[in-house]
């Protein structure tokens, strides 16, 4: 294998234009659980962002949370605002993995790892982030919602390096995430929701259960009308038009379609006078 070590971003940027080829890791937990598997990676070139403490950070500005790409789930774990603001947050990265993965897997990673079932990902869609990527020719920013385009495919160019995640600071009505697996932590999510609702504003978003991590609009939609819901059933119909769970080695696609709905009926049913 072949590993580039960049001392600046600019530098890493370069790099990446350079080998467009090259992968870009920060915690590298994905890989290193799969390399024994597979054995094409260590044909190929990776650019360890390690060593750049520039993206090495999270802070707080009056109107954003800031991710850096090393920023890692116990950075935010550990942050009491990020408690007390975002609990969603918190929520997912206590069950992204073992204490050893939540202090080395970076938020970044999670984004641009395109896994469907990415706890990580889920949540910050939920709040609305976006994402910043750099390259030599400048920088772009995407919201998150919109940086998935089929199963890991992405908004993101070989040569742009995901650099930064910007999470609005908001005042949330409701916030939820909800993790069906065979554990609680250190078990990839056969079900997932997170929600958020600000006023008559809801956002939905839904792992496990299509190519990417979505969005559902139509079940938003739905929940904005206030419409009388009287059990988890009446919310099959938006929830598929915005899901196409499948059948594979951890759940099938009516499994996961009848635990979505069920989650969100009774973890929403406090919420929503309409619910019966």
């Amino acid at each position: 294998m072949n590993v580039l070590l960049p001392r600046t971003v600019s530098e890493a940027c370069d790099l990446l234009a350079a080998h467009e080829e090259a992968i870009p890791v920060a915690g590298g937990t994905d890989l290193f659980v799969h390399w024994p598997l597979r054995i094409e990676n260590r044909d190929r070139t990776f650019v360890d962002l390690s060593g750049l403490d520039e993206l090495r950070f999270h802070r707080w500005t009056d109107d954003e949370l800031v991710l850096g790409a090393l920023a890692t789930y116990w950075d935010i774990i550990r942050d009491p605002r990020a408690g007390t603001e975002l609990p969603l947050l918190v929520s997912a990265a206590r069950q992204v993995g073992a204490i050893q993965i939540q202090t080395r897997g970076t938020w970044a990673g999670n984004v641009v790892n395109a896994s469907p079932a990415a706890d990580g990902v889920a949540v910050l869609m939920a709040c609305d982030a976006r994402v910043r990527l750099d390259s030599r020719e400048g920088t772009e920013e995407v919201p998150l919602s919109d940086f998935y385009l089929g199963y890991k495919v992405m908004r993101r160019s070989p040569v742009q390096l995901l650099t930064e995640i910007r999470v609005p600071r908001r005042s949330y009505d409701f916030q939820m995430f909800e993790k069906v697996g065979a554990r609680a932590a250190q078990a990839i999510t056969k079900v997932g929701v997170a929600v958020t609702r600000r006023g008559e504003e809801w956002r939905v978003v839904a792992n496990s259960v299509a190519p990417t991590v979505c969005r559902c609009p139509a079940l938003e939609a739905f929940l904005a009308t206030g419409q009388p819901v009287r059990g988890p059933e009446e919310l099959a119909g938006p929830v598929r038009e915005d899901v196409s769970p499948i059948d594979d080695i951890r759940s099938t696609a009516r499994y996961r379609e009848t635990v979505l709905t069920r989650l969100l009926y009774y973890g929403l049913r406090g919420e929503c006078p309409s619910f019966t």
